[in-house]
Parts: C-alpha cells; structure tokens; sequence
C-alpha cells in the first residue's frame, strides 16, 4: 500500500496567499512564509505554492516569493504558475524549490515536459490538469487552462495519459467544478485520472472534512492529499487530518 502525504497548497496573488472558489471571488488567506512555517511545524509532508495569476497576467513566477518561502521550510516545495521554458524551471530551483509543476505552458508545448523530465529528472515534474465536465468528450472532462477561463476541446483524461508518456513524474488534477466549494474533492475526476497513470496522483480542490480526505485516496485513488481552503482558515489541521487517516488504516507518512 502506499504511504499517503498531505500537501497545504499556497495560491499566492500580489504576495499574499488567497483562496478562492471556482478559481474566483479570491479572499486573503495570510502570509506565505509564516503559512509555509505554521505547516511544517504542523506536520506538512510537501508544500505547493502556486503563483495563480502567473499565466494571465503573462509573466513569469516571482522568484522572490520561492525564496522567501523555501528558506523557512525543509520539506519538498513545487511551485508552479508561468512556468513556460526550461530556463523558467532552472531558476526557480535556484530559488529553493525541490519540484515545478507545469499547466498551460504544458498543454501548449508538451516537448517541454518531456525536454524537463529529461533534464532534472521525472520526480522533480509536476503536470497540473484543470479540468471541467464536458460530456462530449470521452472520459466527460474537457481540460481548461490559463487559470481555468479557456476551455481547450481536448479530453483531460487523454492529457493525463500523455504527460506520463511524455515523463511527468506526478500529476495534480484540480476540478473547476470542486475547487474551494469544501464539498469534496472530484472522486470521478480524480479516480479517472488515477486508474489512467501509473504515477502518483494529488487529489486538489474541495477537501472541506476529514472524510473528504479519507474518500481522496479509497475513491479517488490518490497518494498526495493536497487542500488549502480547510487549512488556511484553521477548520481543520494537518494533524487531525492524519491522525484521522491512520484510524481509518491508511498509511499516513509520520
């Protein structure tokens, strides 16, 4: 059985960590080096820090902000949001990260996870699916990118397919539809993703109670358990959610 991680992610806008809905109506969630510290004293396997208007507003990921958050923190950090070339990735390992994660940029070139994968290794690639239901495409879901305003016409299972083929190392599916509604994550999104690939899967977008967690891995098939909303506004803490995994006879890293 695989060991299962918990993984606090940080949306950041305007150096600040914001949490929003449906990927909109974004509320101020903190400081995201005092986050970043709060969740490895917690207990955080990994941390995801993610640069959410990075792609829209065309440009780059603010290295800045990977620095000052890598340097309080000594677990496992991908950062992701408009990483779009190699030099991009190099950088922001400089800056302290241990992973990236790739989403639009992905999608519009595919030989850049591969010419990634190749040149830091698969662990260290992170491909990030946004998807939302279409029931015209095979699997249902529609893959959606630039912070989830263009819908692509490709089926996101499909893609999921191809970024593991092509050597992405872990593959972070965010429902449009679950994202920071607390009602779940989207067990058929996630699950069809999972049954799809042979890396691990993070279940993302939704996580609102301890069962939701539990359901992420039964259901959905996950191995990284990956929320924001529950954690930034303390309704629940990393620890609880452990503890609550390992009594239901998960194997939960310590």
């Amino acid at each position: 059985m695989k060991k299962i991680s918990v993984m606090p992610c940080l949306d950041m806008k305007n150096g600040r960590v914001v949490k929003g809905v449906n990927f909109v109506n974004l509320k101020d969630a903190g400081d995201p080096v005092e986050n970043a510290a709060f969740y490895e004293k917690e207990g955080a396997d990994e941390l995801a820090m993610l640069d959410i208007a990075a792609t829209l507003e065309n440009r780059k990921t603010r290295l800045e902000w990977v620095k000052n958050v890598s340097s309080v923190i000594s677990i496992p950090l991908t950062v992701g949001g408009g990483i779009s070339t190699l030099e991009d990735i190099e950088l922001v390992f400089e800056a302290g990260a241990n992973k990236v994660s790739m989403n639009s940029a992905a999608v519009r070139s595919p030989n850049l996870v591969r010419e990634a994968a190749r040149t830091f290794g698969s662990n260290r690639i992170t491909v990030a699916i946004d998807g939302k239901r279409n029931r015209q495409l095979p699997s249902g879901f529609e893959l959606v990118v630039s912070g989830g305003t263009k819908a692509v016409g490709k089926d996101a299972v499909e893609w999921a397919r191809e970024c593991e083929q092509l050597g992405a190392g872990v593959i972070l599916p965010t429902s449009m539809d679950g994202d920071g509604t607390q009602n779940g994550y989207d067990l058929e999104f996630t699950r069809a993703i999972s049954d799809a690939v042979n890396v691990p899967v993070i279940a993302s977008g939704g996580a609102g109670k301890l069962e939701h967690f539990f359901e992420g891995v039964v259901r959905g098939g996950a191995e990284i358990l990956l929320a924001a909303s529950v954690f930034h506004f303390r309704i629940l803490s990393i620890g609880q959610v452990k503890e609550y995994l390992r009594g239901k006879g998960l194997d939960v890293h310590p």
